[in-house]
């Protein structure tokens, strides 16, 4: 029998009240050459999603990934836990069992050594659909912070392999903490060099803060990435420094983006799931 995962708002994890990219227009007033970063004015929206419409998320914005993707993680992607109702996207975890298709018994692999997973969820993305280079991401979203829950919010290069196509993960929450990392790729493949600044939830100093909607940003332009939370600055990167280390040259962070949405269960990062009571 399937059981949801969580109780909150109906087993409500990851709520999405809204997401927009904005960039300056061409003919705005802008700041002077010696001005710092991201110091623009006039900004444009140029895409948005406002999950008005309920039902499957827009299939022209957003494509979803399936079955064990990273990280060990413990839930199984699909896309029957992503829904949008009264001009919210909910992501949902559920306790369910799901057979793998790919199990393989004796093997070492993570993906086929399971036969079954123990959860279920989604991951959404806006690959070869939509993707921006420079301007304002920003999102509008409660979280779920209870213990092995790893909600997240990232932008994904358009070219190269992670992470030398560079990683921005303008929200994520684990372990009790918000990081927001800026990735990209060193001198040997896979391995990767961050530029991170991690605080503990609790800074919010608010016992009902994963029950609010808070709202992510990311600033960026050729110079720096700025991202923050509910207006209060978590990390700043000087793009000089992001160059990935292979010789190539190539800056992860000067070409166009794409979204990605998930809401993950436990694994590498995520830790162990807390006690729920259903």
């Amino acid at each position: 029998m399937m059981r949801q995962f969580a109780k909150m708002a109906a087993g409500l994890m990851f709520l999405f009240g809204s997401l927009s990219f904005a960039m300056a227009q061409k003919n705005a007033a802008s700041a002077k050459s010696n001005s710092k970063p991201i110091d623009m004015l006039g900004w444009k929206l140029v895409w948005s999603d406002e999950f008005d419409k309920d039902g499957p998320p827009n299939p022209a914005n957003w494509k979803f990934e399936k079955g064990f993707v990273r990280n060990e993680e413990f839930q199984w992607y699909q896309e029957t836990n992503a829904i949008c109702r009264n001009g919210k996207l909910t992501i949902e975890a559920r306790r369910e069992r799901t057979p793998n298709p790919d199990y393989s018994e004796g093997v070492s692999e993570w993906r086929r050594n399971r036969e079954f997973a123990k959860y279920s969820s989604s991951s959404l993305k806006t690959e070869g659909l939509h993707a921006w280079r420079y301007g304002r991401f920003e999102m509008r979203a409660r979280i779920d912070a209870r213990t092995g829950m790893r909600p997240a919010f990232r932008t994904i290069g358009s070219e190269g392999e992670w992470p030398s196509g560079g990683e921005i993960d303008v929200m994520e929450f684990y372990r009790g903490n918000l990081p927001a990392n800026l990735v990209w790729g060193t001198d040997k493949r896979w391995i990767w060099k961050r530029h991170s600044a991690s605080r503990p939830i609790t800074d919010f100093k608010d016992s009902k803060c994963s029950s609010k909607f808070h709202v992510w940003r990311t600033d960026w332009d050729e110079k720096a990435i700025i991202l923050s939370v509910d207006g209060r600055e978590l990390n700043r990167t000087d793009l000089n420094e992001t160059v990935n280390g292979d010789g190539s040259g190539k800056n992860p962070f000067k070409q166009p983006r794409y979204l990605l949405l998930n809401l993950a269960i436990g694994g590498q990062n995520g830790g162990e799931v807390g006690i729920i009571d259903f």
